[in-house]
């Protein structure tokens, strides 16, 4: 009997300090990322200043770092965050993409996209977002930035995207699509 209240204890405590070192590891993974996206806004504002009154005028914005390669067939990855502006708070999100088509490639890129009213951010945050995709062409190089790289920048009725190509060439026609959605782990 004693052996059992004994190992109960055990894991009890074993799971509070697994909790507590989880609970860590999500804050410094949030920390992470926020500041990587703090760095990318302040990219963006440097390439083109105009966006700064932009983003403070929004409701709110979202503000992504990827990675990707391609070669035919094509895929890119990176984490981010939806900021809003009203309550200060960040919804931690992933984004993903994939295409196919006569493309090359590698590349790091941020992606800034400005909301012009609270319903379109709020959808964003919990329908995710999809996106398809026709001809890139980008190109970057150690201090080479530049916004819209060969992606540009598009606008809808409810948000605004721009296209920051940090490192990398990529080249092609593809159709591919962009997705959107919250980091359960981080949020």
């Amino acid at each position: 009997m004693k052996f059992g209240k004994l190992l109960t204890a055990g894991a009890l405590a074993l799971s509070l300090v697994a909790g507590g070192a989880f609970a860590q590891d999500k804050a410094a993974k949030q920390k992470e990322v926020v500041t990587k996206t703090n760095d990318a806004l302040q990219r963006f504002y440097k390439a083109q200043p105009d966006l700064k009154a932009k983003v403070a005028k929004a409701p709110g914005y979202a503000l992504f770092t990827t990675y990707g390669v391609s070669f035919l067939i094509g895929g890119s990855g990176g984490t981010g965050v939806v900021h809003d502006n009203k309550s200060k708070k960040n919804t931690f999100m992933k984004l993903g993409s994939a295409s196919v088509g006569a493309q090359i490639g590698a590349g790091e890129n941020d992606i800034l996209v400005i909301f012009a009213n609270a319903k379109a951010m709020n959808d964003f945050i919990t329908n995710g977002w999809s996106v398809a995709g026709g001809a890139t062409a980008a190109a970057g190089a150690g201090g080479d930035k530049q916004v819209g790289g060969g992606q540009g920048s598009s606008a809808t009725d409810v948000m605004q995207t721009f296209t920051l190509t940090k490192a990398g060439v990529q080249a092609g026609v593809a159709i591919g699509g962009v997705k959107a959605w919250k980091d359960d782990e981080l949020n």
